[in-house]
């Protein structure tokens, strides 16, 4: 199942809408139950923080024009979780500092098939966003490929198919709208010469009008043939003129479409190179795969909390019902989000995340000085203060 996501400006009732502080005509009430929510702040909160912090940082109020908050539409799977979307939000921050502030999951909307009368849902979920860059205290700046940056993220943190990339897919979309053009150009160049044809002479002798007179002679009948002659201009001449202007509208419109094309075509040369690079340079590829295995110690560290908080009250204290227990977690989150237990075990070849996740697990913070004795992690021991 392919996945996107697509930032715009936040509209006014986008948390009337997320959090279904109304009933909609367009969702089932039924299913609303299965809904998930998660809020940092509000939206009207939020955009006093980010007008008071351009104030402060640059000396000038936000632009009229800014979009310091934004929302994207995401598309997700029926069994996606809110903790892969947090995930989603950790990387954006990091990567592309977009501050996610509010996640809403969306699993009561969808249609009935006309034909089949079978109930199609559409599961979506709404990420609302903090759109300002603390270095400057105005609105970021993301270029072309920061967009495509966002898909990636999107697919790999929900760990669904990523569609065409973007700019190969975007590229062939644009190539398809150009062919689509020309075809309509053709037609509308076609249509355009036949008009002006039909003002030869066979068609102007289809205007003059001839009546017998009282005689029996056919005569010209001047009023109908000037009143025919007239009518037929002012319609070829209306169509000519709409015609002329669709057929400078349309050569137009394929001008602009062959530039971004060229456009889309450097950018994903671009691609290849930065894959090329990735591929060869050792550097790169281990700055990659840092990227990845925080991805997987964030998910992990989540997980290990949520399972602290909600059974608070479990024995602990032994230390291989603990290791047990931790097991059980990293293998719960191997299944669910596609991770390969390398990338477990490779977290946990780093001692001072191996103790801190442990510590998190037995006392609910990551305060090693709190571990009261010895846990063996992997084949050996760490030794904490008593």
């Amino acid at each position: 199942m392919k996945t996107s996501i697509n930032f715009k400006a936040v509209k006014s009732d986008s948390e009337t809408h997320n959090f279904r502080k109304k009933t909609f005509d367009y969702i089932r009430k039924d299913l609303t139950p299965n809904n998930e929510y998660w809020l940092e702040q509000k939206i009207s909160i939020r955009m006093q923080k980010i007008e008071a912090y351009c104030k402060a940082k640059s000396g000038r109020k936000l632009q009229k024009n800014a979009m310091p908050i934004r929302e994207a539409v995401v598309v997700i799977k029926e069994n996606t979780t809110m903790l892969e979307l947090q995930n989603l939000a950790k990387r954006l921050e990091d990567e592309l500092k977009i501050r996610v502030f509010q996640i809403a999951i969306h699993k009561d909307e969808g249609h009935t098939d006309k034909d089949t009368k079978e109930w199609k849902p559409n599961y979506h979920a709404h990420l609302v966003a903090d759109w300002q860059d603390l270095e400057t205290g105005k609105t970021l700046k993301h270029q072309s490929y920061h967009y495509s940056k966002m898909q990636d993220l999107t697919a790999e943190c929900l760990n669904m198919e990523r569609g065409i990339s973007g700019s190969r897919g975007r590229l062939e979309a644009i190539e398809f709208k150009i062919q689509k053009k020309e075809e309509d150009l053709k037609v509308l160049e076609e249509m355009y010469n036949k008009m002006k044809s039909e003002m030869s002479l066979d068609k102007s002798q289809q205007l003059i009008v001839k009546e017998n007179d009282f005689l029996g002679f056919k005569r010209l009948n001047t009023d109908k043939t000037i009143a025919n002659y007239e009518k037929t201009f002012r319609i070829y001449r209306s169509t000519i003129q709409k015609s002329k202007t669709d057929l400078e509208s349309k050569s137009k419109q394929i001008a602009e479409l062959s530039t971004k094309v060229d456009s889309l075509n450097k950018e994903v040369q671009s691609f290849k190179n930065k894959y090329s690079v990735l591929l060869t340079e050792p550097n790169v590829f281990a700055s990659e795969k840092k990227k990845y295995l925080d991805s997987v110690t964030n998910i992990l560290e989540r997980k290990v909390k949520f399972e602290r908080y909600k059974y608070p009250n479990i024995d602990r204290t032994e230390n291989q019902k603990l290791i047990s227990e931790m097991g059980q977690i990293a293998e719960n989150i191997c299944k669910e989000n596609n991770i390969p237990f390398s990338a477990i075990n490779e977290i946990f070849k780093n001692n001072e995340m191996a103790v801190q996740l442990f510590s998190i697990l037995r006392f609910g913070t990551n305060d090693a000085n709190y571990m009261t004795e010895d846990i063996p992690i992997g084949k050996q021991k760490r030794r904490k203060r008593l």
